[in-house]
Order: C-alpha cells, then sequence, then structure tokens
C-alpha cells in the first residue's frame, strides 16, 4: 500500500535510506532532514514494514524533483519503485508543476517511466540551490533526468 509518509514512519525511512547511502547509490539525508521533510515523502508499506520510499522536493512553480527513491532489498523487482514515483508524478500533476526531475544512476528504471535524459546544466535551481553544497560537486556522475507533464 502507498500512502503519504508520517512521523512515525521517519525512522523506517532514514534506515532504508542508510543501506543505500553505504553502497554511493543515494545522497545521506539526517533523521532531522526527514522529520523535517516528512511531507514530501511517500511510502510503500506491508503491514507496519516500511519497505520503500520516495519524495517530492519541489524547486520552483514548474519544477520538482522525484529524490530519495528506495525500496527494501528484498522486495525488488515488485513495481514498488514505479508506484512510488508514479506517486510523486501524481502530486506534481495536482499541483500543476509542468516537469519532474531525478539525478540518478538508475537511468534505465526512470527512462521505462518516460524520463528522458537532460544536462545538470538545465537545471539551475538544483544546482545552485542544493548540488552546490554536494560532497560530488562539481565531479557529480550521477544523470539527469526529466519528465514533462
Amino acid at each position: 500500500m502507498i500512502r503519504k509518509a508520517t512521523l512515525q514512519d521517519a525512522r523506517q525511512i532514514h534506515q532504508l535510506l542508510l543501506v543505500y547511502v553505504e553502497d554511493g547509490l543515494v545522497l545521506p539525508r539526517s533523521l532531522m532532514d526527514i522529520f523535517e521533510a516528512i511531507r514530501d515523502f511517500y511510502v510503500f508499506v506491508e503491514g507496519d514494514q516500511v519497505v520503500g520510499a520516495a519524495a517530492l522536493n519541489i524547486y520552483w512553480e514548474d519544477l520538482a524533483e522525484v529524490r530519495s527513491l528506495v525500496v527494501h532489498e528484498g522486495y525488488g523487482g515488485r513495481g514498488i519503485g514505479s508506484y512510488l514515483v508514479e506517486a510523486c508524478i501524481s502530486e506534481a500533476r495536482q499541483l500543476g508543476i509542468g516537469r519532474v526531475f531525478a539525478l540518478t544512476y538508475q537511468q534505465v528504471f526512470f527512462e521505462k517511466l518516460g524520463f528522458g535524459v537532460i544536462e545538470k546544466s538545465e537545471l539551475p535551481q538544483k544546482i545552485w540551490g542544493a548540488c552546490i553544497k554536494c560532497a560530488k560537486f562539481p565531479e557529480c556522475d550521477e544523470i539527469a533526468l526529466i519528465l514533462s507533464l
């Protein structure tokens, strides 16, 4: 089941993210950051366990990012990641946002959802807002993809 995250989900979201942070696949987010951004998150829940999470971060009136997309290793291949991204896209549409992007190593996954590769330089709000603070800047090896709604 997919639903908006609650404060009670924050610690489980944080634990899911830590696994992928250690592998270098997602950027770290502190527990405090997750609490502050909890309204951005969707979770996929089985029973009382959060097995997937993704956040929709709004950058501008026509631009948002799908970020912190993670699925518990034991639940891969079931479409949970796609469902979470689709929930984020649906919210972006409801808000009237025209474009949704992702910075990722999972290019094929996002292309299957209709995203297309772009240059990171086409996302100045992201680069000068968040990327400039990242340890990978300016040598970021993530791929930028965008979906026009």
